[in-house]
């Protein structure tokens, strides 16, 4: 069974930032993508950020690009995401989840693994 672990979540001013990780418990991460997606309450789970397994492509939303930045470390298979400049919009459980395949994907359906996720709440 592979444990996934977000961290790092919080209350923030906006215009701060925050940084997410994520572990995994197994390393059979490091093969495959990960992604960052978030919910805010009273909506559906939505797609913030993915990587590859190398690295090498990346992919955001448009409500975050230029903003966050999502990383990995191909060794331990953790994954980071640093939100700068957080809006009130940012507020929601971000989840970390490992992809089925390799290749970054948008498509939650590609995701086999998720963690229980970690609240951010973005105050004025």
């Amino acid at each position: 069974q592979v444990q996934v672990t977000e961290s790092g979540g919080g209350l923030e001013q906006a215009g701060n930032s925050l940084r997410l990780s994520c572990t995994v418990s197994k390393r059979t991460s490091t093969n495959n993508a990960m992604g960052w997606f978030r919910q805010a309450p009273g909506k559906e789970r939505e797609f913030v950020a993915t990587i590859s397994w190398n690295g090498g492509t990346t992919y955001y939303s448009d409500t975050v690009k230029d903003r966050f930045t999502i990383s990995r470390d191909r060794y331990s298979g953790a994954a980071f995401l640093q939100m700068n400049n957080l809006r009130l919009e940012d507020t929601g459980v971000y989840y970390c989840a490992v992809a089925r395949s390799a290749a970054a994907t948008t498509q939650r359906n590609q995701y086999q693994y998720w963690g229980q996720g970690t609240q951010v709440t973005v105050t004025s």
